[in-house]
């Protein structure tokens, strides 16, 4: 997978570190983690020599509305640098998709990219019942329960956790770029973990993620989600070509359960 420049920060990290790959046996998650209306905020932070630099924040927005007459989850996520990193590299990125609320599957996804000089947009529709992407490069064959970026981090906070033993690898499958990744998170079992918001109980994993520009391959990234039915991302951690890079949930607003995770606010 192509990882652009080092930012959409949050959004190329999340959602860098749910690239994954499904067995077509791997379908049939239902929603039991988030609802209309949940709104989560992360803080972007690069990590030089110990000290944290604050770089910008990215913001996950759910709404209920009506695709094509039916009852979707249209989840945008924004990611933006702060406005002293715009003067070295400015970065407004979105990304949108519409989840079918039955079966979490993507029936459309939007990607509108603006990174310093670099602009891209793509426009992706899946039609479920021909397993193909429509995209604005032609049409390409995707396996039955496919993700995109977005997406796949809502599917994934559906996971039940509780079934696997540490080390156990879980696989999805997610398209971008006009190809079908194969990749897999690895969980790791439970920790708590303390973050700029606070302590919480949490669940952690390795995802796989592919060489890029900035990212490292293999099982470099760690990510710890909330270890209650919530699953909100609460830390991620990765180096980079550079330093390193941390993300912390810093706010979040109408989630569907109660933060029983969290231990201690900071």
């Amino acid at each position: 997978m192509k990882l652009y420049k080092p930012v959409t920060l949050l959004l190329l990290i999340v959602i860098a570190c749910q690239p994954l790959r499904a067995q077509n046996g791997f379908c049939g998650l239902r929603n039991t983690a988030f609802s209309a209306g949940e709104a989560i905020t992360f803080k972007v932070f690069y990590t030089v020599v110990g000290a944290y630099f604050g770089a910008g924040e990215a913001t996950f927005n759910t709404s209920l509305e009506r695709l094509n007459n039916k009852p979707v989850y249209h989840v945008i996520g924004e990611g933006k640098t702060y406005s002293f990193y715009d003067n070295f590299f400015k970065v407004r990125d979105k990304y949108e998709t519409y989840i079918d609320t039955a079966t979490l599957q993507p029936y459309r996804f939007i990607r509108n990219v603006n990174e310093g000089s670099y602009k891209k947009f793509e426009n992706v529709t899946f039609n479920k019942t021909t397993n193909s992407a429509v995209t604005n490069d032609g049409v390409y064959k995707v396996p039955e329960c496919v993700q995109d970026v977005l997406s796949a981090i809502f599917y994934a906070r559906n996971i039940d956790f509780d079934k696997y033993k540490e080390g156990d690898k879980i696989t999805f499958s997610m398209f971008l770029d006009n190809e079908v990744y194969e990749m897999y998170i690895r969980y790791l079992g439970k920790e708590n973990i303390k973050t700029k918001y606070g302590k919480f109980r949490a669940i952690k994993f390795k995802p796989l993620l592919i060489k890029g520009t900035i990212f490292e391959g293999g099982e470099k990234m760690t990510v710890w989600v909330s270890d209650d039915q919530n699953h909100i991302p609460v830390r991620i951690e990765s180096p980079i070509s550079v330093g390193s890079v941390k993300v912390d949930m810093i706010s979040y607003r109408n989630i569907r359960y109660p933060l029983t995770s969290l231990i201690s606010v900071r």
